[in-house]
């Protein structure tokens, strides 16, 4: 079959995520064949550099034969089961890992970041119903982004997706965020915040923030000084806090969780995205005994958690996530090359080639200070953004800068005038050669265009 073909059959009857589908009438629709390591390539033989890792889920590469062979041995002996009255020794493993790589006590199965939110909320919710106490009204900050499920929406602050369905979300306080990463700023910021936790504080059940990076929200950064002093405010006005590192966890921030550059610990983290390294949905709701406490009663209390989802903890979704756990403790990334293999003890973390690519990326991104349509350049960790110039959101220039990507070999999926970065682990210097350059030209030539 060739791409005109599967485009036209795939648009007689699929409908697409975050997509006005009429775009499709001038916009290809780009069918996928097969990937491989960064790579994206169609049925045509086109090959795209994956510089967003399928939205910000693929951490080792597509097809990786690890986690292949981890996929396919679980597949022959169990599909899935009941989480309920059941476990399995996948479950078992992943939840006795991650609470020790977390420090947390208890983890709560989901299926994707959207569903891990709303568990949070309701859970927080619940744990002070059950103390005697009802808290209707819920944190979050500004420009922020938590999924598109009502709840999700309801602590969400990014109009796009949220104003259509204002009428129906439930009751939120969107605190203010700093202008910039300065401590003067930050101070600010959590001044102002803490004039509002004074005046609600007693009907609030928790604040929901993303550490250090809003992705979806154009990827604004925060320092570490603003998490930390709004975990103080929530220890002082007894709130709880829940960190939704969706994105953001698993080295994206440059360590392996955002939280611990702030040195503070949540009430609860939510982890999906890369937690299965990109293959399967996934999500989990981290917490702490404290929590878990206040429902653990005789059945009679009717305080239970009645939550549930028909693939809670499927196993094959936690063999992918208990491989990306192993490539994190025995995974040797090369990056001159792109090279990955499982060793005993490897000479360089994960963590540690992160680092090598970011910096040269940086390196790589400082001639996009030269460009007049470029208003700013920031990264933390593994995610690099381009700002461009307050454009009119009805130009649509980063949509632009994705045709030109996607005629060049590079997938860059833009957030308005923003352009980022946030490529799998295994990419190589030329591989990043390529990607900075082809957005570099991309934006370059709006000047012309415009």
């Amino acid at each position: 079959m060739k791409n005109q073909e599967i485009m036209l059959k795939d648009l007689k009857y699929n409908w697409h995520p975050c997509t006005q589908m009429k775009d499709h009438e001038f916009l290809p629709l780009i069918p996928i064949k097969k990937g491989e390591g960064v790579y994206l390539e169609d049925f045509e033989g086109n090959r795209y550099i994956d510089a967003i890792s399928s939205w910000w889920v693929n951490l080792f590469g597509h097809s990786n034969h690890y986690i292949n062979e981890k996929i396919k041995t679980q597949l022959e002996t169990l599909e899935h089961v009941i989480f309920a009255g059941f476990t399995h020794e996948g479950a078992v493993r992943l939840g006795e890992r991650i609470c020790k790589l977390t420090g947390f006590d208890k983890v709560f199965y989901a299926d994707n970041g959207s569903s891990a939110v709303e568990i949070a909320i309701k859970m927080s919710f619940h744990y002070w119903k059950n103390k005697g106490k009802i808290r209707p009204l819920f944190f979050s900050l500004e420009n922020s982004y938590h999924g598109e499920t009502i709840g999700a929406l309801s602590v969400g602050d990014v109009g796009l997706y949220k104003d259509t369905y204002k009428e129906i979300l439930i009751k939120n306080i969107t605190l203010p965020i700093p202008k910039d990463e300065s401590e003067e700023e930050t101070n600010k910021a959590l001044k102002k915040t803490r004039e509002i936790f004074e005046k609600y504080h007693k009907d609030v059940s928790a604040l929901i923030i993303e550490p250090l990076i809003q992705c979806a929200g154009y990827m604004k950064m925060h320092s570490s000084l603003f998490i930390k002093g709004l975990r103080e405010l929530c220890d002082e006005f007894d709130i709880h806090l829940i960190a939704d590192e969706i994105a953001v966890g698993f080295g994206r921030s440059g360590s392996m969780f955002a939280c611990e550059q702030a040195g503070i610990k949540p009430d609860f983290m939510l982890l999906s995205k890369g937690l299965t390294g990109g293959y399967l949905p996934l999500s989990l709701v981290l917490t702490t005994n404290e929590v878990y406490m206040a429902f653990y009663c005789d059945y009679k209390e009717l305080k239970a958690f009645l939550h549930s989802h028909s693939y809670t903890a499927n196993p094959l979704g936690i063999a992918a996530a208990n491989a990306t756990l192993d490539i994190f403790e025995r995974g040797e990334v090369f990056f001159e090359s792109g090279e990955f293999r499982i060793v005993d003890k490897p000479k360089r973390s994960v963590l540690e080639n992160n680092k090598i690519i970011s910096e040269y990326i940086w390196e790589k991104m400082q001639k996009f200070r030269e460009l007049p349509n470029v208003k700013e350049i920031r990264q933390k960790g593994m995610i690099s953004a381009i700002e461009m110039i307050d454009y009119p959101w009805e130009k649509r220039m980063g949509l632009r800068v994705y045709e030109w990507g996607l005629k060049n070999g590079v997938l860059l999926r833009p957030l308005g005038n923003v352009i980022y970065f946030m490529p799998p682990y295994v990419i190589n210097k030329e591989e990043i050669d390529k990607m900075v350059d082809v957005a570099f030209s991309g934006i370059k030539r709006l000047n012309e265009l415009n």
